[in-house]
């Protein structure tokens, strides 16, 4: 006789669970080995082009990118050579005539030179003046400097504070540069250096931090910084707006950073489900919103399941709301709010449906397990940007952001000591928000560097308020 499906015994049951174990056991086995052994990036096709495949690039956009490809070119030192006509070329092959008439200024060809980036070594000849009596003898004063007999001006500060906090180049691999320039600095006299700009600049990052933390709309992330004088995980936090980003730096990954960045603000607080960030998000203080990509990263971890594709596809679908209402230069509004209500809500309601259903089917602790327990635990964040329209469905600013910490983690390693990463961090807070706000960091370093220390007014310093000095 045939055992029938529906039989239950203890060994079935026990057959089952060890089944269950059995499955989380080889999910947990195989992220491992990707980790050992497989491709470090998840190869996650980035979600605008998956929105691409449904919408295809406006013309317009693209003669739009090109205009102001052509613009920045203008930036570029140019200089026109001359370039006449060989000799043998000079004579008419049809009628012998030598003679030939110009026509027009000549077709052009743009060829790119590299010229080598260089410093230059100003000397100063101040004038000494002496009385012919002998009692009175004058010197010019000293040009202005960063730091009281320092010969390094404050172009030169600037361009190592970027060097190091917006391309990642550790301060070893700099000093090899200066060298071949002709500058033998020390790698000490540029610690030195880099620390003691952040130090000045420190009014300025934390006025950066204090405005973020009174908007009504912030995004928050972080990510882990070695610090060589501890064994345990330091962290960089950011915390960011339209126009400012802020950095702070904490040997640990606890509540108190967003407290204190944070405070008793209210708005809407764009994060992951990181229990760190509950303090600032209980009733009466800031809502918490989701991050959509994240649980998108969750269910593509499962993609081998057929019905992780029907996911994906509602969450693309989701996208397109996003890029129709950025097309037609709504986005933020009224307008683009409805246009969520009435296409973005349904949409979300099969995902949630969806994630119930597959978690009924799955083990907790299996990929799609868990992808569908992120998206029920945590709908009602997820589902925040429906009710409000300046919110976006993800948290990917944060990220970005995040970028130039994990670079120069790979770069320069570790920080030295708790200090050391917040004077890091408060660099990164000033070069970030002139990126935000199109800012050359290098410029706005070097004018900020001589007049932070007589300004009074800090606002006006910070890169959304600065404006460049009349002569540069």
């Amino acid at each position: 006789m045939a055992p029938s499906d529906e039989h239950d015994c203890t060994f079935r049951q026990e057959s089952l669970r060890l089944a269950a174990e059995l499955q989380v056991v080889k999910d947990r086995l195989a992220a491992l080995e990707r980790q050992a052994f497989g491709k470090k990036s998840e190869k996650m096709p980035p979600m605008g082009r998956e929105v691409r495949k449904k919408r295809p690039a406006d013309p317009e956009v693209a003669k739009q990118r090109r205009r102001d490809n052509a613009a920045a070119k203008l930036k570029l030192e140019t200089e026109i050579v001359p370039a006449p006509v060989p000799d043998a070329a000079r004579c008419c092959p049809a009628c012998g005539k030598d003679k030939l008439k110009a026509v027009g200024n000549g077709t052009p060809s743009v060829v790119y030179h590299y010229v080598a980036g260089h410093f230059r070594r100003r000397i100063h000849q101040r004038e000494t003046l002496a009385c012919s009596c002998g009692d009175y003898i004058v010197t010019a004063p000293c040009p202005d400097k960063v730091f009281d007999r320092s010969p390094y001006a404050p172009s030169f500060v600037a361009h190592l504070v970027v060097a190091k906090c917006d391309d990642g180049i550790p301060l070893y691999r700099l000093e090899k540069q200066y060298a071949r320039t002709g500058i033998p600095i020390a790698r000490s006299t540029m610690t030195d250096l880099f620390h003691r700009a952040a130090e000045l600049l420190a009014p300025l990052s934390r006025r950066i931090l204090a405005r973020i933390g009174r908007s009504p709309i912030v995004f928050a992330d972080e990510t882990t910084l070695k610090m060589q004088t501890s064994s345990k995980k330091a962290y960089v936090w950011v915390f960011l707006t339209d126009k400012l980003v802020g950095f702070d730096f904490s040997p640990s990954r606890s509540g108190d950073t967003p407290a204190r960045v944070l405070g008793d603000s209210t708005g809407e607080l764009v994060v992951d489900q990181y229990t760190g960030y509950n303090q600032v998000t209980l009733p009466g203080r800031r809502h918490r919103a989701g991050c959509l990509a994240h649980a998108r990263r969750k269910i593509f971890e499962a993609k081998e399941l057929p019905e992780a594709v029907a996911a994906l596809d509602l969450i693309r679908d989701i996208y397109l709301v996003e890029h129709d209402a950025r097309a037609a230069g709504c986005e933020g509004t009224d307008e683009h709010l409805a246009m969520r209500i009435e296409r973005s809500r349904p949409l979300m309601a099969r995902l949630l449906a969806w994630a119930r259903r597959q978690r009924r089917v799955h083990v907790p602790k299996s990929p799609m397990g868990k992808a569908a327990g992120y998206l029920v635990r945590n709908h009602k964040a997820l589902t925040r940007f429906l009710h409000v329209a300046a919110l976006p469905p993800d948290n990917n600013r944060s990220e970005a952001a995040l970028r130039r910490v994990a670079l120069g983690r790979k770069n320069y390693l570790f920080v030295g000591h708790e200090d050391a990463g917040k004077n890091i961090a408060g660099l990164f807070s000033l070069i970030a928000s002139c990126d935000a706000n199109g800012v050359n960091p290098i410029a706005y370093l070097t004018d900020v560097l001589t007049r932070i220390s007589d300004e009074t007014d800090v606002d006006a310093l910070l890169p959304d308020r600065w404006r460049p000095p009349p002569d540069s």
